[in-house]
């Protein structure tokens, strides 16, 4: 969430940021008299308060001299009255309060491009794109062939968009988990984590999807627990409420997840195969760090998610989202689009986000200075590393074959068996 003294001193700053992500600025208008009605009336008990303490006062003189004091009494019961119509006033003015600044996102950062995903800028490449020199067969298509996938058994037990990795495809998928975690735990110094899948919906508060994505998420009604779209959720709320030291940030953490996605909404979009499906295995780096360093290490948190593209050998770029195409929490965000040969179309297989100190905000996560004085919100930042389905399109339509096999690039070998080629 923002500071609540920013957008007191700041609306206009605060209203053009809220617009460049497609939000109605009267949200912030709302806010602000929402606010203004709250101090009104914390002022008003507060006065109302001094007048019955004075009141009850000048009933105990009263009493010790043998005055009258039925009228004080009276008074003094009916300032009770209207303090506690204020209270109660109160009460409901911090909730209207919450519920709003809840509902406020978080602005994008000066250098971030303002408009839709149109004006999306790509700021590098690795590699160029491949184009086969044979009839070159879609992942769907080919998956199936090589006996990767099934996904008449998904829909079948599950529903559309669901898939079954099988034999060989199972095997891809878990030598790829293994291989990413394994590359950002030893080359790039995270800690490797294992969280839960569920949470409550006070962490996805913290992290930014709920109130805003509740239609994008599975919950469980028994227990109103959520069922995560991303371990950035779990990760992130590991440290909710909690004050850390300054001298242990940053933290880096890395973890496994299965992600599961309602995708309300995405009717229309691309679904063939595992372009878009509900449950998905993500591999997802998650940083704390100094508000100072927030910057850097979104640069490297994204050279991170780079490096296991150009380890398996993969062409993608690197897209700096517009500010209306940013996610709700998100203040910068680096999109990293691998090449998919067979259908000729860039995949979105990574986002890298600096949340600055909104995240920290809703979840109550902050570090106490080295050298003394009030504790401080540090920044949270998070990216995939990488996100498994299209990672396994890119693969396949990269490295197929003329003879309809798949040959698999030297670094995810060894998860494999030594195992060279698929099919």
């Amino acid at each position: 969430m923002l500071d609540a003294k920013l957008i007191r001193q700041e609306p206009d700053r605060v209203k053009t940021g809220v617009r460049a992500k497609n939000t109605d600025p009267a949200l912030v208008d709302r806010w602000l008299d929402t606010d203004r009605k709250r101090r009104e009336a914390v002022a008003e008990v507060e006065v109302k308060k001094a007048e019955r303490n004075a009141a009850s006062k000048q009933i105990g003189a009263r009493l010790k001299t043998g005055g009258d004091v039925a009228e004080d009494q009276a008074r003094v019961r009916s300032l009770g009255e209207t303090i506690k119509g204020l209270d109660e006033r109160v009460r409901t003015l911090d909730e209207d309060l919450a519920t709003l600044t809840l509902a406020i996102p978080n602005l994008p950062d000066p250098d971030v491009p303002v408009g839709d995903e149109s004006n999306n800028v790509c700021v590098s490449t690795w590699g160029e794109p491949l184009r086969h020199p044979f009839d070159a067969v879609p992942h769907e298509e080919l998956g199936v062939r090589l006996g990767l996938f099934d996904f008449e058994s998904a829909s079948r037990m599950s529903g559309p968009g669901f898939a079954v990795f099988k034999g060989p495809g199972a095997r891809l998928e878990r030598g790829l988990i293994q291989f990413m975690l394994d590359l950002h735990v030893r080359e790039h110094g995270y800690t490797e984590v294992s969280t839960p899948f569920l949470v409550k919906p006070i962490a996805a508060q913290g992290t930014g999807q709920l109130p805003k994505l509740a239609e994008d998420m599975y919950r469980t009604d028994v227990d109103g627990l959520y069922l995560i779209p991303t371990a950035e959720v779990s990760i992130t709320n590991m440290y909710a409420g909690s004050v850390l030291e300054e001298a242990d940030l940053p933290l880096y953490h890395v973890g496994y997840s299965p992600c599961f996605r309602r995708e309300a909404g995405s009717y229309g979009k691309e679904t063939k195969g595992l372009t878009r499906i509900h449950q998905f295995d993500k591999v997802e780096m998650v940083k704390f760090v100094h508000p100072d360093r927030s910057e850097e290490e979104l640069e490297s948190l994204r050279n991170n998610a780079e490096a296991v593209l150009r380890a398996l050998g993969l062409t993608y770029r690197v897209v700096t989202l517009a500010s209306g195409d940013l996610s709700f929490a998100a203040a910068k965000c680096y999109d990293l689009e691998v090449w998919a040969p067979a259908t000729e179309r860039w995949l979105e297989v990574s986002s890298c986000s600096n949340f600055r100190d909104f995240q920290a905000r809703r979840a109550d996560i902050r570090f106490r200075p080295t050298g003394g004085g009030k504790t401080q919100y540090l920044h949270t930042l998070n990216g995939s590393g990488l996100a498994l389905p299209r990672t396994v399109i890119a693969l396949l339509e990269t490295y197929e074959t003329e003879r309809g096999t798949v040959a698999l690039p030297e670094a995810i070998r060894p998860y494999l068996g030594g195992l060279a080629e698929l099919g």
